[in-house]
């Protein structure tokens, strides 16, 4: 089983301007390869194969020393094997089209080998020993190091390891359902009683410092220093936004994780909920697809399950006592009564008991197995590409048949 752990870095600062280097070489090759790629089809019509952009690392070494004595080989190599998996995920319609990296934002590079955690020191090659903050032990055997810095210059290293399950104890047997809102983020039910959790709403405390931050920014000078320092600090609001909101997923995923065996929750189209311009701002800050994504691979440590229902099951508009489905059912009405059996309902509660119902039949009807009953299909709408992508894509699925 694959663990990863991220610890913060401090870096000299000798040790930052050979990163800032690693950083712009991995930048820099990036960009050259996506360039070359997309000129290349333009060209002929056909696509440019790994195999091909990686060849052209010796030759441009020769034209550019720097790109050998700044950076490690493997990080480039890396960098090849990303833009790949960039474009499949692109042609199988989980990502959007790879994008030219800038050197304004977060950067990271990748070491797959030869990286050692030596004491409180990680050791990178043509970089040096450098200081890190380990708060828990590094286990297992070590596959990859990236190591990124934030807009706010912060140095950080995700170490991914692998380690063995076969120790990891499993605890809590409960079965739950999760329905989730904006109001009270989760309303959790496992069948007896019913808890809310209310939604701490991160974004909103911090919009009045953040609009005032980001309007004296817009006010400087671009490429003075003073329009520099506020850009940083603009990102730092963010990244405590960020924090907090990551912090309360985190300690809640572990909570409901620790004390259930299988989880169900809805499969939500998120981005589709989004397109609701007075609900926007709210569904993108209360972190439905992160808190799931946590439950999802929290629940793996101790081989639980997770069950996602189809997001079109009718979970609030259907009686968990009778099943009465109802033909109507509008967000402003928060409790309602059956018409068929005349049992009383609270809207969120009783999605959240249908919710467990569901995901529990679907986990019996399989055997008692993980059935993947999500549907992740592309959500995108077809404007939101170019004629040039579209005509990649086309043009991806012609060859593949």
């Amino acid at each position: 089983m694959l663990k990863a752990v991220k610890v913060r870095l401090y870096p000299t600062s000798e040790q930052q301007v050979a990163l800032a280097k690693s950083f712009g070489c991995a930048r820099w090759y990036w960009n050259y390869a996506l360039n070359a790629c997309i000129q290349h089809y333009e060209q002929t019509g056909q696509f440019l194969k790994i195999s091909v952009y990686k060849a052209y690392l010796p030759a441009l070494k020769k034209e550019n020393p720097w790109l050998k004595e700044d950076c490690y080989s493997s990080v480039l190599q890396c960098v090849a094997i990303n833009l790949n998996k960039a474009y499949n995920n692109f042609f199988a319609g989980r990502a959007k089209f790879p994008k030219v990296k800038s050197k304004h934002h977060r950067q990271s590079i990748q070491y797959p080998q030869n990286v050692k955690v030596v004491g409180q020191l990680l050791s990178i090659p043509k970089i040096g020993d450098v200081k890190a903050v380990f708060h828990r032990p590094i286990e297992g055997t070590l596959k990859t190091v990236t190591i990124s810095k934030t807009p706010t210059d912060k140095y950080f290293a995700s170490i991914l390891c692998e380690v063995d399950s076969s120790d990891i104890e499993s605890t809590g047997d409960k079965k739950i359902g999760i329905d989730l809102g904006i109001k009270d983020f989760a309303i959790v039910h496992d069948g007896e009683q019913v808890t809310k959790y209310c939604n701490p709403k991160y974004l909103k405390r911090h919009e009045k410092n953040l609009a005032r931050k980001q309007k004296k920014f817009a006010r400087k000078t671009k490429g003075s220093h003073s329009r520099n320092k506020y850009k940083k600090l603009v990102a730092k609001v963010y990244e405590k936004v960020s924090n907090s909101r990551q912090d309360f997923l985190h300690k809640l995923s572990r909570k409901l994780v620790n004390e259930s065996q299988v989880i169900v929750v809805e499969n939500l189209h998120i981005k589709g909920m989004v397109g609701n311009r007075k609900l926007a701002k709210s569904i993108s800050d209360v972190g439905w697809g992160m808190f799931v994504n946590f439950l999802d691979y929290k629940l793996k440590t101790k081989q639980g399950q997770l069950v996602e229902i189809g997001k079109f099951f009718p979970s609030s508009k259907t009686c968990s006592s009778c099943n009465h489905v109802l033909d109507k059912l509008t967000l402003d009405v928060r409790e309602w009564d059956c018409p068929k059996c005349g049992t009383h309902h609270d809207r969120d509660a009783n999605a959240a008991l249908n919710i467990r119902n569901e995901g529990i039949r679907i986990l019996e009807s399989h055997g008692g197995g993980n059935p993947v009953i999500a549907d992740r299909g592309c959500v995108r709408p077809p404007a939101c590409k170019s004629k040039r992508q579209r005509s990649m894509k086309s043009e991806a699925h012609t060859d593949r048949r």
